[in-house]
């Protein structure tokens, strides 16, 4: 499967509304690798990762590795599928809270979010710098 796939079998009826359905904003089913952490009062209090089963510029549905409490807050970085001038990573950072959670599965309403740099790791970061070199990064 690929990683940046949209399902156009499935759009949403009545011209991005469906009937029923509390949502305005069209969802894409992209499945990305996440990290989340659970936070309270500025403070991490539990982490993890998973994997996104939707997303929406008001919302995401993902599965992680364990139940989520439903009224926390949370930040996701989800691993994005196009990289920066065709060389850097790319994370889209996304700030809000748990409106929704059964079992594994956690619905986010959106609060912020933003493009950021990913990190690259000591083992890719040779890759990197060689790529880029052709752009005339240094």
């Amino acid at each position: 499967m690929n990683a940046f796939s949209i399902n156009p079998e499935n759009p949403p009826a009545n011209g991005g509304s469906i009937a029923g359905d509390r949502r305005s904003d069209r969802r894409y089913d992209l499945a990305l690798e996440l990290r989340w952490k659970l936070i309270r009062r500025r403070r991490v209090l539990d982490t993890g990762t998973g994997t996104t089963l939707d997303l929406s510029s008001g919302g995401v549905l993902f599965e992680s590795e364990r139940h989520l409490p439903a009224g926390g807050n949370i930040e996701l970085s989800i691993s994005w599928p196009v990289l920066l001038h065709n060389v850097s990573p790319l994370q889209l950072v996304i700030t809000g809270r748990v409106v929704r959670a059964t079992g594994r599965r956690a619905a986010i309403r959106v609060v912020q979010h933003e493009f950021r740099t990913a990190r690259v790791s000591p083992d890719n970061r040779s890759a990197t710098v060689v790529a880029g070199r052709g752009f005339g990064l240094h």
